[in-house]
């Protein structure tokens, strides 16, 4: 099960230096705008200190941690919309990816210029979400259009795809995003072709977003608390990517240390690293991960929360979902504090469950099939 991130942002605010920290990937990072013009993509693990402690309960050979794609876009400018800058391009990458992280400049620099000449996040992130918004008001917009003579012709569905359509269009011209509208599932029921895999879904402020705002090591604690406070705790990280990018070089130890050499103690509490962001991401994908623990290897899989054990299975094989019988189920701490698995099941810990049962996050399974 693949999801990708999509990194946005005007040109020159560190989103393919970010890219780099991710992935360890060399990319062009050259200062000059559009200097990432096809998208880099790069897998990035998914950090989980669950997986070495359950390696040496198992003596696993190897470890396998789950993982999540991370995709470089091009740097966006105003009216992209429009087709200005690569825009079409940029635009079209981005409907790709299954969630957004939006880069911001927070940092002064002489020798990095700015596309507006001005170091403003918040400005920053404004015109990139009115350019996305502008772009699902054109998506509508054609929708309806192409919708209309269904609505002519009075066919019911066209009908019910209008209604929603308009409450949609509302919205993206208050400049509000796609994702603030609000469907109940009476009025998904009314349209499922429409609301099916069709245009709700393509919509690019319909996608999870957060903000990462490029800060420098010493940026003042007062500037974060306004931006945290005008874009919400939850959807806001503060990362000095070059410093990341550097320590992205390192061991983790030898990284943990400098870090906490480069930065202030009053800002330790706001300022985030790459693990950060990645779980972030996991998060707000809604993701969680299931264990499998043996001697050939530990392995992290990635599922949607509310998975049931057999839709989790399908992510090792479809036979684990089809050929389902049921499933031994532990919490990793659990086999870990029982010592083996006889001592877990000896303690009631491992349980049998069938095909109803809602997986954790942190189940250790063994499937039977």
């Amino acid at each position: 099960m693949g999801f990708s991130v999509g990194i946005v942002g005007l040109p020159n605010v560190g989103k393919s230096t970010l890219f780099k920290a991710l992935t360890k990937k060399t990319v062009d990072i050259s200062n000059y705008p559009f200097c990432t013009i096809d998208p880099n993509v790069g897998v990035v693990k998914v950090p989980d200190e669950r997986l070495e402690k359950l390696a040496g309960f198992s003596r696993s050979k190897k470890i396998i941690p789950t993982a999540i794609e991370f995709v470089d876009i091009a740097g966006l400018v105003k009216n992209a919309h429009r087709g200005e800058g690569l825009g079409n391009k940029f635009l079209s990458n981005i409907r790709e990816v299954d969630m957004i992280i939006q880069i911001a400049r927070g940092f002064e620099s002489a020798k990095i210029t700015h596309v507006d000449n001005k170091v403003d996040p918040l400005s920053d992130i404004e015109t990139i979400n009115l350019e996305l918004i502008l772009t699902d008001l054109n998506m509508v917009n054609n929708a309806l259009e192409k919708n209309s003579r269904g609505v002519k012709a009075n066919d019911k569905l066209a009908i019910k795809s209008e209604e929603m359509l308009l409450k949609y269009k509302k919205a993206l011209e208050n400049e509000q995003p796609a994702s603030s509208v609000k469907i109940d599932e009476s009025e998904k029921e009314k349209g499922p072709d429409f609301l099916g895999e069709s245009i709700i879904k393509q919509l690019l402020t319909n996608k999870p977003m957060f903000y990462v705002i490029n800060v420098g090591e010493n940026q003042k604690e007062l500037v974060l608390k306004q931006l945290e406070s005008e874009l919400g705790k939850n959807k806001i990280l503060f990362i000095p990517i070059k410093t990341e990018a550097e320590l992205s070089e390192l061991s983790d130890e030898e990284a943990e240390i400098l870090r906490n050499d480069l930065i202030s103690s009053s800002q330790k509490q706001q300022i985030a690293t790459l693990d950060d962001l990645i779980k972030n991401c996991y998060r707000l994908l809604n993701l969680i991960t299931f264990l499998t623990t043996g001697e050939d290897e530990t392995r992290a899989w990635t599922i949607k929360k509310n998975s049931t054990a057999p839709q989790s299975g399908r992510a090792i094989h479809s036979d684990f979902e089809e050929k389902f019988i049921r499933a031994n189920i532990i919490n990793w701490q659990d086999l870990i504090n029982s010592g083996s698995w006889q001592g877990a099941a000896e303690k009631g810990l491992l349980r049998i469950e069938g095909k109803s049962y809602i997986v954790k996050d942190g189940d250790v399974i063994e499937f039977r099939i």
